[in-house]
């Protein structure tokens, strides 16, 4: 234990502001406040990287904790950042207190805490409660960790509380029982995130010292309701540690392993000791700190998941709801994938190669025991959540980067087999559940009256659909040819056009002629219909979808009448007038919509993912230096505050598109390996990715252009670089000016890169 001058050290160096420590440890200018407003979704709480479970406060919000929230609950210890549904865990609460409340209900033993002194950064969470009590938290992969300090005189009590996590999350069955005099153990079976099926953790939670008194509530186990157990201890501080586990009580006492014979401050050590290794894979040079604490935070949010899913002995539940071994891998779960592969997942890939194979190899274990690919797998089981098939351009990435060496004809055969086919009735799988009419007629129908097997399902969306098969396909058919299935990929591409089939050029709105239109099974067009209407499209409209044909260029300019028409299209898009005149006004007066308003809408909304890489479309028809001024404009949503995450984070996605645009790279086309290149934001970042990848430029704030770049001090016009050359170690310098008209960098007539299906 330490002497108390020491922990008074260190407790006064812990309330620091987070942007005092923003110059040089990338540890400390990490915020993880940064999201956790305005519906971000984010957790403020102890993480390890891509931990299995963690420490965070629950309050009242379906995420778990809001920053305005005027209570704590408890310290949970499962939860997911910045996903939109209900159901996200806060499992296994434990709260101090100096006495027995009078209710066991959360709701209404909940304390007040003060944000003065309050302290969030990686792998580090510091509160002083209303009750005088300094709750702090931090995490190993599988265990939650906090150390609770009491008033002088105050008799230490902790509830643990398993009936109740999250203020959306049902508790259908619990369970605790008390091991010895220092440890308890249960299990809470809880609602799947988006309405999936129930499911079960086991725990284990286990204190640094024995308690002198301990009670029940709610009984030992059942069905829904109150329940937990209460324990108390003589004076000083308590430290409680809290593994978890998907497969049995066992693996949870095992997990205890990680925090067993250390103190909390060497766990806190340990644990960012850890983090610093992860967000050592960036690093940037700025004097700006809120601009160092944004980049971090981005990219620490990016490193939270998909999380852990094995024990420390490798044992995990599978898809099959058997128990597996991950001999010499760590397997992954919870894949977002709708979301993640559009930019989340190529950062991974990139900056982690080992543990994007880990990931990979986890999806297509989930295909082998589940029989089919998943699109939202949560835990051991397939939500049905979004639509499309985004698992294709996910595993076909991987593939790009290297990660899946070795198992490339066994991700072929999954990814062709889903591409091609429907899972059966009997299989909690959905996959492309359009492709009977996709397959026939080269669209997915528009049909409410679909029926589904989980959330979502992608009739009741057909348009969004159809163009996120087309999509998929034309990453395929990339994979396909390069394994030599030549067929194969000849028919992929043919249906990689298929969003023409959507494309009705008599409809008009805001003085441009035609757009993406559902059809219903007959072949006929959905009637009424306006481009800015919800019918037929997923979390957006016909504006923001008529650009998710980034694969086929050639095909998406003569459809909107030629390049002129199409820039000025997405000028009308982006406001981009406006957007010059003042950056951080135009985005938040133009763009920004609340954070669940996806209809009504025509113009980008960098709150959802469907055109994430919209501002890349300029440089994909010629007009590199509007994606600069856009993704510029952009940057300025993402802000050193609790408010400072545009729409919910899903999974690490924002955050990873805002390290992109930081960087100057964006991979806006699915299978590629292509990064297309933009004004970086600051003078100099290195990714240390094996040989570095070292990018430098005359950054400064304000709209900047490109007007020339050297990869490894040669000139180049081309406008992207391909993953073979950042894997092998570069050197990319970009010159920017802040005169548009000096801009004429990568505008010739082959500096943009050939649509792989156009």
């Amino acid at each position: 234990m330490l002497r108390a001058a020491l922990v008074s050290a260190l407790v006064a160096a812990m309330v620091m502001p987070v942007a005092a420590h923003a110059r040089t440890d990338p540890v400390e200018s990490v915020n993880t406040f940064i999201g956790t407003k305005d519906d971000g979704n984010t957790f403020p709480g102890a993480s390890a990287p891509f931990g299995m479970a963690q420490s965070s406060p629950i309050g009242s919000h379906y995420a778990g904790w809001r920053y305005d929230d005027p209570v704590i609950r408890g310290f949970g210890h499962f939860f997911l950042s910045g996903a939109g549904c209900h159901e996200q865990g806060g499992l296994v609460s434990v709260l101090p207190t100096t006495a027995l409340p009078d209710s066991f209900d959360h709701r209404r033993y909940g304390v007040g805490y003060d944000h003065a002194g309050e302290v969030g950064t990686a792998g580090y969470y510091r509160v002083r409660l209303a009750s005088g009590i300094t709750a702090e938290s931090t995490a190993t992969t599988r265990t939650g960790v906090e150390r609770f300090s009491f008033p002088a005189g105050a008799t230490p009590h902790v509830l643990v509380n398993v009936g109740q996590a999250n203020d959306k999350e049902p508790v259908s069955g619990s369970s605790v029982r008390v091991v010895d005099d220092r440890t308890l153990a249960g299990t809470v079976t809880s609602q799947a995130f988006c309405g999936g099926r129930p499911y079960t953790t086991h725990f284990t939670t286990t204190f640094d010292r024995p308690f002198t008194r301990t009670g029940n509530w709610g009984g030992a186990e059942g069905g829904a309701g109150l329940r937990g157990q209460w324990v108390a201890f003589g004076d000083g501080p308590v430290t409680a540690a809290t593994a978890i586990s998907h497969v049995d009580a066992d693996g949870a006492a095992r997990n205890l392993v990680e925090a067993a014979g250390r103190t909390f401050d060497e766990l806190r050590a340990a644990a960012q000791a850890s983090w610093r290794d992860e967000l050592g894979s960036i690093t940037v040079e700025t004097d700006n700190a809120d601009d160092r604490t944004v980049f971090y935070t981005a990219l620490y949010h990016v490193l939270l998941q998909p999380l852990t899913g094995n024990d420390i002995d490798g044992r995990y539940r599978g898809f099959d709801n058997r128990v597996h071994t991950a001999e010499g891998w760590t397997y992954h779960e919870f894949f977002s994938l709708w979301d993640t592969y559009r930019a989340h997942n190529q950062l991974i890939a990139l900056l982690r190669p080992d543990r994007a194979r880990d990931i990979a190899r986890s999806v297509l274990a989930i295909e082998e025991q589940g029989g089919w690919l998943p699109r939202w797998a949560y835990a051991n089981q397939e939500t049905n959540t979004m639509t499309g098939d985004p698992v294709t351009p996910f595993l076909v990435d991987l593939w790009r980067f290297g990660a899946l060496e070795g198992l490339e004809d066994r991700a072929y055969r999954a990814l062709l087999r889903n591409a091609n086919g429907v899972p059966p009735a009997s299989s909690p799988f959905e996959g492309r559940a359009g492709n009977r009419s996709y397959l026939a007629s080269g669209f997915v129908q528009y049909d409410q009256d679909f029926p589904k097997k989980g959330q979502d399902v992608d009739p009741h969306h057909g348009a969004s659909a159809t163009l996120e098969y087309a999509l998929a396909d034309c990453s395929l058919s990339v994979m396909a040819a390069a394994l030599g299935h030549h067929e194969d990929a000849q028919a992929l591409r043919r249906r990689a056009l298929n969003h023409r089939a959507l494309w009705d050029g008599t409809v008009t709105d805001r003085g441009f002629r035609g757009f993406p239109r559902p059809k219903t099974a007959d072949g006929r067009w959905l009637t009424p219909f306006t481009p800015q209407g919800r019918p037929g499209f997923h979390e957006g409209t016909a504006w923001q979808y008529q650009w998710l044909a980034q694969h086929d260029i050639p095909g998406l300019l003569e459809l909107l009448g030629g390049r002129e028409r199409a820039a000025a299209r997405l000028d009308d898009f982006f406001a981009y007038p406006d957007l010059v005149a003042d950056p951080a006004r135009a985005v938040r007066e133009k763009w920004v919509v609340g954070p669940y308003d996806y209809y009504n809408q025509f113009r980008y909304n960098p709150n959802n993912e469907p055109d994430l890489h919209a501002p890349w479309m300029y440089t994909l028809i010629g007009q590199p230096w509007k994606t600069s001024a856009v993704t510029r404009a952009a940057q300025t949503l993402f802000v050193n505050a609790p408010n400072g995450v545009t729409g919910n984070d899903d999974l690490g996605t924002m955050s990873a598109w805002y390290v992109f645009s930081a960087l100057g790279l964006y991979p806006a086309v699915p299978g590629t390996g292509q990064f297309l290149l933009h004004a970086p934001r600051f003078e100099r970042a290195v990714l240390h990715t094996g040989k570095p990848v070292v990018i430098t430029a005359n950054a400064t704030p304000g709209l900047q252009y490109v007007s020339s770049v050297r990869v490894d001090h040669v000139p180049r016009n081309r406008v992207w670089v391909d993953h073979a050359v950042l894997a092998g170690g570069a050197e990319i310098a970009f010159t920017l000016t802040a005169d548009p008209a000096a801009a004429t960098w990568g505008t010739g007539p082959d500096d943009a890169p050939r649509s792989p299906c156009g």
